[in-house]
């Protein structure tokens, strides 16, 4: 496809859209939604509406929204970059996602082996959903990494992952191993199974939201300290915090950039490592070829 034709470029313009209109959205929820306040507010997600469910009314909040949204801008990225991409004439778009691609690649065969080299989307999805969920507080949206449903679920998930590969190798196998390295440790081993999810859960969600609240705080204690040191300048010098010039910025590289790339990349991390740990490669082999030798035992006694 020419990169230069009107279609291309139309192209282009629409995952451009796809990825940054979502956003916009979320913004304009957020200023429209939520409701006039002084002073310092730290509130959970907004609830924005409920639905009737039979039950128990489900609330759909401000966290599944922007989970959504966030959702809607990654597909939007992916989209664009690898829009035209075709052998032997590599753009430059082409080249960022091979990078991310191999990057990824490296991840998993480096944490998970050989065998789990499927896992590479997988990966990169939890990757860019979690960094991009908690980057989203930077254009002022209520990141969803800070609110524990959402990180719970994703704890969920990975727990069926480690499960269903655990149980690869068999039912009874998978009993056993509660009984490792003796059985009286097995009430321990259980304890320790149950507290995976629930610790991956808590970790993300508690260091997104007590980054977010000690930047409020710092930011409220300047505006306070910076009126009553300047107070006394005439006009708008007097009103104007001037102490938030700078050091809160500086608090947002750490908690906000940094640290939830960081979340995302150790959340990532221990998902690879609890998956491949859990599955019990060299079981699941002799599994499989006693199922293959009792297969053809049959086909030989069919014949």
């Amino acid at each position: 496809m020419n990169h230069k034709s009107p279609r291309f470029v139309i192209g282009d313009v629409a995952c451009l859209a796809l990825a940054i209109v979502p956003l916009l959205v979320g913004m304009a929820l957020k200023v429209i939604l939520t409701p006039p306040s002084e002073g310092i507010v730290i509130t959970g997600a907004q609830i924005y509406f409920t639905v009737p469910m039979p039950l128990q009314d489900m609330p759909i909040t401000e966290s599944q929204i922007n989970s959504w949204l966030v959702i809607l801008s990654i597909l939007g990225l992916c989209l664009y970059l690898t829009h035209g991409v075709r052998a032997g004439v590599p753009t430059r778009r082409q080249l960022a996602a091979e990078w991310l691609v191999e990057k990824v690649d490296g991840m998993v065969r480096e944490n998970m082996g050989e065998y789990f080299m499927g896992f590479g989307p997988f990966v990169a999805a939890i990757l860019s959903l979690s960094a991009l969920s908690s980057l989203s507080s930077l254009i002022g949206l209520y990141p969803p990494t800070s609110d524990i449903n959402v990180t719970g679920g994703w704890a969920i998930l990975v727990f069926a992952l480690i499960t269903y590969y655990k149980l690869k190798a068999g039912p009874w196998h998978y009993i056993k191993s509660f009984g490792d390295p003796v059985a009286v440790l097995a009430p321990m081993n259980l304890i320790s199974e149950v507290a995976t999810p629930v610790s991956m859960a808590f970790r993300h969600y508690g260091n997104i939201l007590s980054g977010t609240i000690v930047s409020v705080l710092v930011a409220s204690g300047l505006s306070g300290l910076s009126q009553k040191l300047f107070g006394w300048l005439p006009g708008v010098l007097g009103e104007f915090p001037l102490l938030r010039i700078g050091i809160p910025a500086a608090l947002s590289v750490y908690f906000d950039v940094f640290s939830g790339c960081l979340q995302a990349y150790i959340f990532a991390v221990l998902t690879m490592l609890y998956v491949s740990n859990g599955f019990p490669q060299d079981e699941y082999e002799k599994r499989k070829l006693r199922r293959e030798q009792k297969k053809i035992k049959m086909q030989e006694q069919q014949s």
